[in-house]
């Protein structure tokens, strides 16, 4: 894990290259996490990728072991963290990767910074969803309540297999949860969601090519959302088959694959 420093703020984050280039700097994939996870939620996937990319994996601001300052978390604050954190490690254009939250927040990122972002992945990105669900709901619950059986059935429910769902998983969430601000930063993101500008009316503005990746059986963020992104010009979607909220947790194979498939095409 390294660290850097953005607007006074301790920020960590994972940084792979493992791809070998003589003359010129690797492609650079950013991948963003949900709310309330961290880095290391990529972990499944990170190796695949950095043969590939240098891959950066920021903990964002008010999660994971970054700094969770008394704030107001806004959308506009965390654009401001993620410009921050490409500028202080010399990115000027990456592909961006977002998971949940990390997808509202890419999909952000890509309207109002166009020109720094190649290429945009969206795993059941949140945004647009209005009512909450009850998968949802026992997430939120585990976040303000951290206990390990709060933790458990909150991830095993994301899930569509179990199995996939372990116990430094849900230690390590528990763990999170009980850091200084956590909780607040949790309730304060959800709040900037909510009051964040109408989305929908700005889908159109995304205007590099997208792909969206969904678990035909992910009751967090339900598939049938999809269809509330049908406004991005260059949109395309991707089911993961057996697959919930997370599929590059529960499906990584499949995810690497479905996303290089993508990144390399020319479009």
């Amino acid at each position: 894990m390294k660290i850097t420093c953005i607007d006074g703020y301790r920020i960590t984050y994972l940084d792979y290259n493992n791809k070998i280039r003589i003359q010129d700097q690797p492609d650079v994939l950013v991948l963003l996490h949900g709310i309330g996870a961290s880095a290391e939620r990529w972990l499944p996937v990170v190796s695949g990728l950095s043969k590939y990319f240098r891959v950066l994996v920021p903990d964002i601001i008010g999660f994971g072991y970054s700094d969770k300052p008394a704030v107001e978390y806004t959308v506009d604050f965390f654009l401001t963290f993620l410009r921050g954190f490409m500028d202080n490690l010399g990115i000027w254009k990456a592909s961006m990767v977002g998971s949940s939250f990390g997808g509202l927040l890419a999909i952000e990122f890509a309207i109002m910074f166009s020109e720094r972002v190649n290429k945009l992945v969206l795993a059941a990105p949140a945004g647009i969803m209005r009512s909450s669900t009850h998968v949802l709901d026992q997430y939120i619950m585990a976040a303000l309540y951290p206990t390990r059986e709060n933790a458990l059935k909150a991830f095993i429910d994301m899930a569509y297999d179990p199995s996939v769902v372990t116990e430094d998983t849900v230690r390590d969430f528990v763990n999170r949860m009980r850091l200084p601000n956590a909780k607040y930063a949790f309730m304060s993101t959800l709040l900037g969601i909510r009051d964040s500008l109408n989305l929908p009316d700005r889908l159109s503005r995304i205007s590099m090519p997208t792909l969206f990746i969904w678990g035909k059986n992910d009751t967090m963020i339900p598939l049938e959302h999809s269809k509330d992104y049908k406004e991005v010009p260059r949109g395309e979607i991707v089911i993961i088959d057996d697959c919930g909220h997370t599929p590059y947790v529960e499906k990584p194979a499949e995810f690497n694959r479905v996303l290089l498939d993508f990144l390399a095409k020319p479009h």
